[in-house]
């Protein structure tokens, strides 16, 4: 190959490596509102994980989760996806 080539090859993997890396940011966000940074992020969980826990029945029903489910996900930790 020439050198040309090579820069190329170089340039397109790191777009791919950054398009990747938006990619997972974006679908870890797909449920938070916008504007929201790393921080933000983690407190909408904690609150909404929090929330989750305090339904009732009918509201988890409403919202096709089961007990258990609901509980699953209400006691991961802020952090988790």
């Amino acid at each position: 190959m020439n050198g040309l080539s090579d820069v190329r090859l170089t340039l397109h993997s790191q777009e791919l490596a950054a398009g990747q890396k938006d990619r997972a940011r974006n679908e870890s966000m797909r449920n938070a509102p916008s504007g929201l940074g790393r921080w933000g992020l983690m407190w909408h969980r904690l609150y909404t994980r929090k929330a989750l826990l305090e339904l009732t029945a009918d509201q988890l029903k409403d919202v096709g989760l089961t007990r258990e489910q609901a509980r699953e996900e209400g006691l991961k930790p802020f952090w988790r996806i």
